[in-house]
């Protein structure tokens, strides 16, 4: 296995810049759609300014989208933002990652990741209230989530949002019925709306609330297309060959009982690139060190859930980790673009 060296203090600066850039313009991402959710009726021009941000995501994702994946789930779960915005950022960033494997056109790709960010505008404080709440949704919470796909629609109609398809979306994100014919078969609103409905649910479970702790990312996909999904579960399979059943950023048990942080996805769902971070008595190791699970033991037994470990890591270790996976962004990817005046 191979160790990752630490910076020397001397370059240090130069070593994490492009890191820092990117968490930084992830940041900046997610606070700026936070004051769009927050208060979306003081905001002018809601629509372009909505769909900067969808743009802003693509240019991120396009860079390198391992490196946004890793960014994206570290930023949820240290985010001082609401859970309503790290939400809807984690959603959209899935539904951009699940967009070409899924065949969408440009103009569902935009409708999809825009209806990702605004799926549960109607709701957005009720939702980080939840989030903070250890006792299960009253009946008065339960009748509002209820109404709150309709209820977003509404409020996007009165933001002068015009675009059919993505209005159509956030309506129908919560079906009653699963449809079950192919997604080529369904009408375009009804097939964004059922990519975006397993997204919903699967970015939710990742996510810690009060009332309940995060599940790990293969429970999370499990939950939604079953233990062994297959090509005829349109989204589940795309999900699980697009983001992986270990996403980078999450945390997986080794077979020789260390824990490890998976860095980047491979042609493999279960082998990934990962970095130890933990041996098998819980204490951190010194250096983390690269392991490529594709290539041989020790193999990933389990994905776990980032709440229970996640202090015993250093910050600095993450941090280092995120370093690395920026460096080593492929060489094809572009530059990620300025961020936009929201």
């Amino acid at each position: 296995m191979q160790a990752i060296a630490l910076p020397q203090a001397a370059n240090a600066p130069a070593a994490d810049a492009h890191h820092e850039e990117l968490r930084g313009l992830w940041a900046e991402l997610e606070a700026a759609l936070s004051l769009l959710l927050e208060a979306p009726l003081q905001v002018q021009n809601f629509e372009a300014r909505l769909r900067q941000l969808a743009d802003w995501l693509q240019e991120l994702v396009a860079h390198d989208s391992d490196a946004a994946l890793y960014l994206v789930f570290q930023l949820a779960a240290e985010s001082s933002a609401g859970y309503s915005a790290s939400h809807a950022l984690v959603s959209a960033t899935l539904c951009e990652v699940l967009a070409p494997a899924l065949g969408l056109p440009a103009h569902e790709r935009q409708a999809l990741v825009c209806a990702a960010f605004t799926m549960n505008i109607g709701m957005t404080q009720l939702q980080d209230q939840l989030a903070l709440q250890r006792e299960p949704p009253n009946a008065a919470q339960r009748a509002q989530i209820e109404r709150h796909a309709l209820e977003s629609q509404a409020l996007l109609v009165r933001l002068f949002v015009d675009d059919p398809l993505w209005l159509d979306t956030v309506a129908a994100h919560h079906p009653r019925a699963r449809a079950k014919a192919p997604l080529a078969q369904l009408g375009a609103a009804e097939r964004l709306a059922r990519i975006l409905a397993s997204v919903d649910r699967y970015g939710a479970m990742l996510s810690p609330r009060k009332s309940r702790g995060a599940r790990s990312a293969t429970d999370s996909v499990r939950v939604i297309v079953g233990s062994e999904p297959t090509p005829e579960d349109e989204v589940g399979y795309a999900l699980v060959r697009s983001v992986g059943l270990c996403p980078p950023g999450t945390l997986v048990r080794l077979d020789n009982g260390d824990t490890a942080v998976v860095l980047r996805r491979s042609s493999r769902p279960l082998q990934p690139l990962v970095a130890r971070v933990l041996d098998g008595t819980g204490q951190p190791f010194k250096t983390p060190a690269l392991h490529d699970t594709a290539r041989g033991a020790p193999r990933i037994v389990a994905a776990l859930a980032r709440l229970d470990l996640a202090r015993r890591i250093p910050p600095q270790t993450m941090a280092l980790l995120g370093v690395y996976v920026g460096r080593s962004r492929p060489a094809s990817a572009q530059e990620p673009g300025e961020a936009p005046a929201v």
